[in-house]
């Protein structure tokens, strides 16, 4: 009950501010879901929640921040940094996976509040400059606004991103929406290094009456498949993915063997299924 006064008590306070007002009341309290903040592997934790991920690396030389969750989760995205000991004023980078409410809502508020700079691809950054979904997403029949990020800076697929001891890697993982990026980065521990992925959703999520097989559709199935050949071969000792339970996952990052070729792999078959699916009707 304490749990459920809080976040009402949070959502009160954010209706006032337009880039945190909320949205998407109905999933909130499972999207939202609260959990303290936990180091992963090194200098990377966890900042999200239980059904949506946010993660922070420490690169010695300032703060990345990847994805925003909703609007309202702003606030408490921002304390899960502090209660790390750590400045939100250090974040000099906000990385987007994919221009959608869900991911990208609450862009706009941290971008405002911390005076970083948001990183996505082309595709993405005209979805978050605008706040609309794109014209050939697949979800665009929900039509899911946000706040507009008026400043965004491209970064190309395989370009690397340096900051402090850091190199976080652009990977190009089309298809839940055109403009979707994962992306990878090694995390030490003494002598002790492991591969991080942040992955973007992969799986073929729709509004009503989308479907795969449309001619319309080739570039977003052949996106899908790129995608996943990518995620089967990246080095992937650590996976998040932007749904903190897609694949069926329980727990906020996986730390198994071929995990992010599990990831693509059931991907994969979701979509084929919904191909299938199709084909019947």
């Amino acid at each position: 009950m304490a749990v459920l006064a809080l976040i009402g008590a949070t959502m009160a306070e954010a209706a006032d501010d337009p880039l945190t007002r909320p949205i998407a009341v109905e999933r909130a309290a499972e999207w939202l879901a609260p959990r303290p903040p936990v180091r992963m592997f090194g200098n990377s934790y966890l900042v999200g929640f239980g059904g949506l991920s946010v993660v922070l690396i420490d690169t010695g030389d300032g703060l990345i921040l990847v994805d925003g969750a909703l609007p309202q989760a702003a606030p408490a995205i921002l304390a899960n940094v502090a209660k790390l000991g750590f400045k939100p004023r250090d974040i000099r980078y906000i990385l987007s996976t994919e221009p959608h409410f869900d991911h990208a809502g609450g862009i706009a508020a941290l971008a405002r509040d911390t005076g970083a700079v948001v990183i996505a691809s082309a595709r993405a950054a005209d979805g978050l400059r605008s706040g609309r979904l794109a014209a050939d997403d697949p979800q665009r029949g929900y039509d899911g606004r946000f706040p507009a990020v008026p400043q965004v800076r491209i970064v190309r697929d395989g370009e690397a991103l340096r900051l402090g001891r850091t190199i976080v890697t652009a990977r190009a993982t089309p298809g839940h929406t055109m403009g979707s990026m994962s992306w990878s980065w090694r995390s030490c521990e003494a002598r002790r290094c492991k591969s991080i992925v942040f992955a973007s959703s992969l799986n073929p999520v729709s509004a009503d009456g989308y479907r795969y097989t449309a001619p319309t559709s080739r570039a977003i199935v052949t996106g899908f498949r790129r995608s996943y050949a990518v995620m089967k071969a990246v080095p992937c000792d650590i996976l998040v993915t932007a749904h903190a339970d897609q694949g069926g996952a329980k727990d906020r990052f996986r730390t198994t063997p071929g995990a992010c070729r599990s990831y693509a792999a059931a991907a994969e078959r979701a979509l084929a299924d919904r191909i299938r699916e199709e084909g019947r009707r």
